[in-house]
């Protein structure tokens, strides 16, 4: 067997895994297939005499790509974030499917994607490779070119936020995600009674976006106004915004909106819906614990 022949036969046997760190540090489907295939090129170039470890050298260089990316990334949102996000709520010409996407996010959970896309790559590096692939921190530390004591504080850090703190009670937040919970699984089942039955006559739903403050009241208007956008609900998913059990939307890992509910004798009395980008990068967003 030709040598290139075999670096491809161990290369695609370590490909779910790769594609599986590249799409954790990128939330973007796309993005982690072009990793990957980079990946493959460096190694058909280098070849790997002296690796005594493939999956660990194969690791290490699809998190120094991904690293790269994320670092260019953050460069260019500088100045058109904005621009970004408005556009990936529209459908495109050339766009990756949406569903694909939403498939791929549940896996990982989108919750979850949204949360490391608002980490500095040094951080998501130090998440991802460690607390999801258990990689040793001298290992990444080699990688983000810090000591292994500075990156376990990366990870530290990252995981807080990750991780957040509910600023309500336990019972409460209980009952928060009950009613959350239900109000999703009937959007996405196009329920119109099984969101009447969560939502309080009289609920007040506000949306902030680029154009201003619109306001929808009561319950039947609102349901309708749901149902009619139930299209997208695969895109969503619960996590803590600001401290309560809300709703996040994502699409590539990148926050498209967020909904904060409030309730009264359980159900749901009113409804913040976030579209303006400024606003969304402002909420404190963390992942539901189990």
């Amino acid at each position: 067997m030709h040598e290139e022949e075999w670096l491809a036969e161990r290369f695609e046997e370590n490909r779910s895994h790769l594609r599986g760190v590249a799409y954790r540090m990128l939330g973007s489907s796309g993005d982690a297939d072009d990793a990957v295939q980079e990946a493959w090129l460096k190694l058909s170039r280098s070849g790997v005499s002296g690796v005594e470890n493939l999956r660990a050298w194969l690791t290490t260089v699809i998190a120094r790509i991904c690293l790269d990316m994320l670092r260019s990334r953050n460069s260019r949102r500088e100045t058109s974030q904005d621009v970004e996000i408005v556009e990936a709520t529209g459908d495109r010409e050339g766009a990756i499917d949406p569903e694909r996407e939403a498939l791929l996010g549940e896996s990982v959970g989108l919750a979850l994607l949204v949360v490391l896309e608002k980490l500095d790559p040094a951080e998501r590096l130090a998440f991802v490779l460690h607390d999801l692939f258990a990689v040793p921190f001298d290992e990444i530390a080699s990688i983000v070119g810090r000591s292994t004591e500075a990156t376990r504080q990366l990870a530290s850090r990252a995981r807080r936020r990750v991780r957040g703190g509910p600023t309500v009670s336990d019972p409460d937040l209980a009952g928060q995600r009950r009613v959350v919970e239900a109000f999703l699984a009937a959007l996405r089942g196009r329920d119109f009674e099984g969101l009447i039955a969560v939502l309080d006559p009289d609920v007040t739903v506000r949306t902030e976006s680029a154009e201003g403050i619109s306001e929808i009241r009561g319950a039947q208007n609102f349901a309708r106004s749901a149902v009619a956008f139930a299209e997208n609900a695969h895109l969503m998913e619960m996590a803590l915004v600001d401290g309560t059990v809300g709703i996040v939307m994502a699409r590539g890992g990148r926050l498209l909106r967020a909904a904060r509910f409030s309730m009264k004798e359980g159900k749901i009395s009113e409804v913040n819906l976030i579209v303006r980008p400024v606003r969304l990068r402002e909420l404190d967003l963390s992942v539901l614990s189990d």
